[in-house]
């Protein structure tokens, strides 16, 4: 979880796009990195930014899956994973995923 701070005050610079650069303290602050997403929430003239996926995703986690997607992309031997399952896992890189999509057929947990 990251560290809660009392204030921070940074400024960004809108472009003619619409478009600002998170300041750092803020991305740290947040725990976001690239390709994550935040929120942005307008209260009586005020935005509050908050990080998009916090309750679900661990950094732990998302540490040590974006190692494993670094060795699969390139083409390193992952532990001991079936040659099906690491040629399955190639063939789905930068597929987007809904975690909310239903699940067809069953599961077995």
């Amino acid at each position: 979880m990251p560290r809660v701070h009392e204030s921070i005050h940074e400024q960004a610079t809108l472009t003619s796009k619409g478009q600002i650069t998170l300041p750092k303290a803020i991305r740290q602050a947040l725990g976001v990195t690239m390709g994550g997403k935040v929120s942005f929430e307008l209260r009586g003239g005020e935005v509050i930014v908050t990080r998009a996926d916090a309750e679900h995703e661990d950094p732990a986690i998302g540490s040590f899956l974006g190692l494993l997607e670094q060795d699969i992309r390139q083409g390193k031997h992952v532990g001991n994973l079936p040659d099906d399952l690491a040629q399955a896992m190639l063939a789905n890189l930068g597929h987007p995923v809904d975690i909310d999509e239903n699940i067809e057929g069953e599961v077995a947990l």
